[in-house]
């Protein structure tokens, strides 16, 4: 999945987003660009950022995958890193009984494969339980993981050797909703950079039938789920409502702490400097010696994301004024 809005005629703050929810129906990267959303005559907006985000959000996302993505616009472009560091929940559909080299069923044409003979939902279940918490995953050679610089899934194109490293990836939730005729319903919850095809392979490969990717959803991307998204095909039918359904920047990153800072502390921070507990406007719990915080003005607008210091101080990373 991936989303966007297509005119432009759609105006909007320079401090907002939308999270945006079109299914992909198996398009490519091209056909997905090609509806890339005209914000570049948005009168007050950042549009090479947008833009730039916009199509970094086509690239990545893959071919199968539908549901919901924030599309960010103007300053807001500037929290998309941790935006797409959050947590993320998904719905897949994974077929039992081939196992494929893109680990997805995207080159596949023709019937489902038969069911593997005595596969049921008790053995699925345990090879499932395997993969829950942290543990070490490796990414498919088809993926945008970079070797040497270059995209995996060019060299694996070219039968080139792909040399990748697992990275540590976390699963709070994996649940078996169903399974039917070789086809498993599962539901995920992981950290950002869990790829869902590399789980849909390695359950297949721990229970010696294969296994691929058939379908998936994202149903949620942080603190957003898809009741707060908007179709992309209505966004581009009515940019009324595509401008209506936009997020202000300081409903973003709702799980991360807050301190709202006084003048003082607003003119510190936005020059970059550290701030503490005089730069605060109101009494705020200590601050731990690690983890990020949103720096707020007195209205509560927005100002920017600060590190933890040592000593109670935040250090800003990331300024929106």
């Amino acid at each position: 999945m991936i989303g966007g809005f297509c005119s432009s005629e759609f105006s909007i703050s320079n401090r907002q987003s939308a999270i945006i929810n079109s299914p992909t129906y198996g398009w490519r990267s091209r056909h997905r660009q090609a509806r890339r959303p005209d914000i570049a005559r948005r009168r007050g907006a950042d549009a090479a950022g947008a833009r730039d985000q916009t199509h970094r959000a086509y690239r990545n996302a893959g071919s199968l995958c539908d549901g919901g993505v924030a599309l960010v616009v103007g300053r807001a472009t500037r929290l998309a890193s941790f935006l797409s560091g959050e947590e993320k929940e998904y719905e897949a559909g994974i077929r039992f009984g081939l196992a494929t080299e893109t680990y997805d069923g995207t080159r596949l044409s023709g019937p489902p494969v038969d069911p593997p003979a005595g596969l049921d939902r008790r053995a699925i279940e345990d090879a499932l339980s395997a993969f829950l918490g942290t543990f070490d995953q490796m990414p498919p050679s088809y993926s945008a993981k970079k070797v040497e610089g270059v995209a995996a899934y060019k060299l694996a194109r070219k039968n080139k050797p792909v040399a990748l490293r697992a990275v540590p990836v976390t699963v709070s939730e994996l649940v078996l909703d169903s399974y039917d005729h070789g086809l498993a319903r599962v539901r995920i919850r992981a950290t950002a950079g869990f790829y869902v095809r590399s789980l849909a392979h390695d359950v297949g490969q721990k229970l010696g039938c294969g296994a691929h990717l058939e379908t998936l959803r994202r149903t949620r991307a942080g603190a957003f789920a898809l009741d707060v998204s908007v179709p992309l095909d209505q966004a581009e039918a009515d940019p009324g409502r595509a401008k209506a359904s936009m997020l202000p920047l300081e409903r973003l990153l709702p799980e991360m702490p807050a301190v709202t800072l006084n003048d003082r502390g607003i003119w510190r921070a936005t020059h970059g400097n550290e701030v503490g507990p005089a730069d605060f406007a109101r009494p705020t719990p200590p601050v731990a010696s690690e983890g990020r915080w949103r720096l707020l003005g007195g209205a509560g607008q927005l100002l920017g994301v600060a590190e933890a210091r040592p000593g109670g101080l935040l250090h800003p990373v990331l300024v929106l004024v």
